[in-house]
């Protein structure tokens, strides 16, 4: 499958941090079918100078997306939007619960024990 063409924009000025603002977009168009699954991401580095942005803000944008189950990385292969098997909803769940967690400080392994908790009761 081809590269597809990412719709990104970047707001300098925004709160939002932008590798949230490349997270965010990418998995709107991966949740809008733009993005279908088993296509090809561009890589790190050309997405970050088509963006003027730092490589790493990209790569923690795409770490993310990868952690959330919307890409998977397959080495020097590159990144891809994953399968169908994934539901969306469950995707936007866990990103809504991840900035939160985020923005009250939350350590990743505090916020994985409250969902642990949570599972339990």
């Amino acid at each position: 499958m081809s590269t597809p063409e990412l719709r990104l924009r970047v707001d300098p000025a925004s709160d939002v941090p932008p590798f949230e603002q490349v997270r965010e977009g990418i998995r709107a168009q991966v949740d809008s079918g733009e993005l279908p699954a088993g296509s090809r991401l561009p890589p790190v580095r050309a997405l970050a100078t088509s963006l003027d942005l730092a490589a790493n803000t990209v790569a923690r944008a795409y770490k993310e997306l990868e952690a959330l189950g919307v890409v998977e990385t397959r080495g020097r292969a590159g990144t891809y939007v994953a399968g169908r098997g994934v539901s969306s909803s469950v995707r936007a769940a866990a990103s809504s619960y991840v900035s939160a967690v985020r923005s009250l400080g939350l350590s990743d392994d505090a916020a994985l024990d409250a969902v642990r908790r949570a599972l339990g009761q």
